[in-house]
């Protein structure tokens, strides 16, 4: 069974860090492009992040929004895609999710239609102050 868990979300202070982790199961993460997208009530799924194949050159693509703040990168040792998240601001308060793209990152990552429809129930980071 293919399937995809996100955790490390939780609550965090503006200006606050997270590190998100995107496990599999029933597939291999290396394989492909893994997308992390963010949903808040009432917006539309944006892309915050993408990482290539670790067959590829494993080049990373950010959202002009979290450039400087977040990383994404395979800890291979656990299998897993993570996203560390720093200075992280009122507004990004979302559910995020990780997701294999059709193919490597490229110009069009952070279209949400490129999932493989592979989701995972998402993790919910709440930012308070």
């Amino acid at each position: 069974q293919v399937q995809l868990v996100e955790s490390g979300g939780g609550l965090v202070q503006p200006w606050g860090s997270l590190r998100l982790s995107c496990a599999a199961s029933g597939f291999t993460l290396d394989f492909y492009a893994i997308g992390w997208f963010r949903q808040a009530p009432g917006k539309e799924r944006e892309g915050v992040s993408c990482i290539s194949s670790s067959s590829s050159d494993g080049r990373t693509y950010y959202a002009d929004s979290v450039k400087g703040r977040f990383t994404i990168a395979r800890d291979n040792a656990n299998l897993t895609v993570y996203r560390q998240m720093n200075k992280l601001k009122r507004e990004e308060p979302a559910v995020y999710y990780c997701t294999p793209l059709t193919w490597e990152c490229g110009s069009s990552w952070s279209d949400y239609h490129r999932s493989l429809e592979v989701w995972g129930q998402g993790t919910l980071v709440t930012v308070y102050s």
